[in-house]
């Protein structure tokens, strides 16, 4: 395979996980930022990467920074109703009343009314992860 097609294989993995990744660790969403940045890649490493982040422990404060990224996408079509009802949900998740499933039922609810290719690929909405990660 040449070095082209693994770059773009890395590259729409990552754009799948990139979510996922900040919501579990903005620590290693950075250094896999840095990591396709170097001159060669390997899918297999950036899995791996992605891979080991399922035992990792929920951040509540990572994950609620890649919910505000994500709503960066609708900000500019949601109602500031949809925007308070969002950010209620996601105080309630720092506060321990709900849990991140509700959270992206929500955020799934706007992408129903307000559809996004590149967030409906997302790892983090689809619960591709969550089957495993539970």
């Amino acid at each position: 395979m040449r070095n082209k097609d693994i770059r773009r294989e890395c590259e729409e993995l990552w754009a799948k996980n990139k979510y996922y990744v900040l919501g579990k660790s903005h620590k290693v969403y950075l250094e896999i930022r840095e990591y396709l940045k170097e001159k060669e890649v390997d899918i297999l490493v950036l899995n791996e990467k992605i891979q080991k982040l399922r035992d990792i422990k929920e951040s509540k404060e990572d994950f609620s920074n890649a919910v505000l990224h994500i709503w960066g996408y609708f900000k500019k079509d949601a109602s500031t109703i949809e925007k308070q009802a969002l950010f209620d949900i996601l105080n309630e998740y720092m506060e321990g009343k709900n849990n991140q499933k509700v959270v992206i039922e929500y955020i799934n609810n706007l992408l129903k009314k307000y559809p996004n290719e590149y967030l409906e690929k997302s790892t983090l909405l689809t619960g591709e992860e969550y089957e495993t990660m539970a």
